[in-house]
């Protein structure tokens, strides 16, 4: 037995973790899969106290690889950092690109994770052609576009509950360098921001904004956009990024340091400081893509309480002042958050429950305070299930039912799909007891 947890380390629970490199076997007797653990609540933990799960971490080879193509077929448990090392200098990088290098494939299509290019690239399930799985009765399925549809656009954002995750084929993108190229602006307000942002997504593959959400009056959301896409060789250094270790965060710092006075200090210096630093550079992938990754356990900056993350999205279009109204509620309920990202997303994604849909999405990180941080959810979810947005099940910890069931126009096909494969619901996760109704 030991205690496991999402990234946020909110909830905890004690389970009987196994590692297998041969998942096929690991998969008998319908276990709930769990990658490297980084989605944030309670999706990768198991649906009562003691109960099995199996990491899918060894489990970790590239079966075959086409460079003519681009077309990788590899064991769920490979990881997008080892997919870097593995095929980036090859010409080669994942079609879409997390927050995280630190995510298995099978967390990717299971979260049907988005990126920075979601305006132009869509979720990873676009690039997924095949996948191999598991479902509850014991068969083990090759499912598709072509064959058995249903439960492959299912299990693109569902969370591991529709059957376990073996293999994944996935088309690669081609890049002309393993570089980005990336430029930075600091703009004064949310309006301001927001507006950037959806110009610059009409032009770069890769957006994204930082805001403060300790600013008040005519700052409130100010923040700092950055654009990009990757390097031609004339404009990147001619060797490859070195890859290196994460510099480790070795114990857990006092709960109350991230606090608003300190996140308040923190995002003062983040925003002046990029106000001043050069607007054009040449990255690498992880400070580009993934820049918290060079410390390996951040989360242990928030302390023993944790953390949770709130993502949503909104459909701007239909009311362009709903950013600022999440702001405004953050602002009044003391929603401080040192990590806020705003990014433009495009279509909706062909995954039955997948997150994205066409508007703006904000993701905060929110220091763990009991009752005040569960209030703060109940209310920022009231807004946005007011204006017909979603939350994303990878981030989410607090949402209530009620909440989602609001939001979620196609759970009801979604759960149709589910019961034709797993009738019993064998398969269940601390996040389906608390969201869909499933026994523990």
């Amino acid at each position: 037995m030991t205690e496991i947890s999402g990234w946020g380390r909110h909830p905890r629970v004690d389970a009987r973790e196994t590692r297998d490199e041969d998942l096929e076997r690991a998969s008998r007797g319908g276990a709930l899969f769990r990658g490297l653990g980084r989605s944030y609540g309670d999706a990768s933990l198991p649906a009562r106290a003691g109960a099995h799960v199996v990491s899918t971490t060894r489990a970790d080879r590239v079966l075959a690889f086409d460079p003519a193509t681009g077309v990788l077929r590899a064991e769920a448990g490979l990881s997008l950092s080892d997919l870097y090392r593995t095929l980036l200098a090859r010409g080669f990088a994942a079609p879409v690109v997390p927050g995280t290098e630190f995510v298995t494939l099978g967390g990717l299509v299971a979260c049907d994770v988005h990126g920075k290019g979601h305006h132009t690239a869509g979720t990873f399930g676009r690039h997924v052609r095949a996948l191999r799985m598991r479902v509850a009765d014991g068969r083990v399925l090759e499912v598709s576009e072509s064959s058995e549809r249903e439960l492959f656009l299912a299990t693109q954002g569902g969370m591991g509950l529709t059957g376990q995750i073996l293999e994944v084929e996935v088309q690669l993108a081609r890049v002309p360098s393993p570089w980005l190229r990336a430029e930075t602006r600091a703009f004064a307000d949310i309006d301001a921001l927001v507006a950037a942002l959806r110009e610059a997504s009409a032009r770069s593959p890769y957006t994204v904004a930082w805001s403060d959400t300790t600013a008040r009056g005519r700052a409130l959301g100010r923040g700092i956009l950055i654009s990009g896409d990757w390097a031609e060789p004339g404009e990147a250094p001619a060797a490859p990024p070195r890859w290196r270790p994460p510099l480790e965060m070795p114990f857990d710092l006092p709960s109350g340091l991230i606090a608003p006075w300190s996140i308040r200090l923190g995002n003062t210096a983040i925003f002046h400081w990029n106000r001043l630093k050069r607007r054009t550079s040449v990255q690498a992938p992880r400070s580009f893509f993934h820049p918290l990754d060079g410390i390996g356990h951040w989360n242990r900056a928030y302390g023993a309480r944790g953390f949770v993350q709130y993502q949503c999205v909104v459909p701007i279009e239909r009311d362009p002042r709903i950013v600022r109204r999440l702001f405004e509620i953050l602002v009044r309920q003391g929603g401080a958050s040192p990590i806020s990202v705003v990014k433009d997303f495009g279509a909706e994604g062909r995954g039955l429950l997948s997150f994205p849909a066409p508007g703006v999405t904000l993701a905060l990180d929110l220091p763990m305070r009991g009752a005040k941080t569960q209030a703060l959810v109940d209310r920022l979810n009231d807004e946005v299930a007011a204006v017909g947005g979603r939350i994303y099940l990878a981030k989410d910890a607090l949402t209530r039912p009620e909440h989602f069931r609001a939001m979620e126009r196609r759970l009801g096909h979604w759960n149709e799909v589910r019961r034709k494969w797993d009738p019993e619901a064998h398969l269940r996760s601390a996040l389906s007891v608390r969201l869909l109704g499933d026994e523990p």
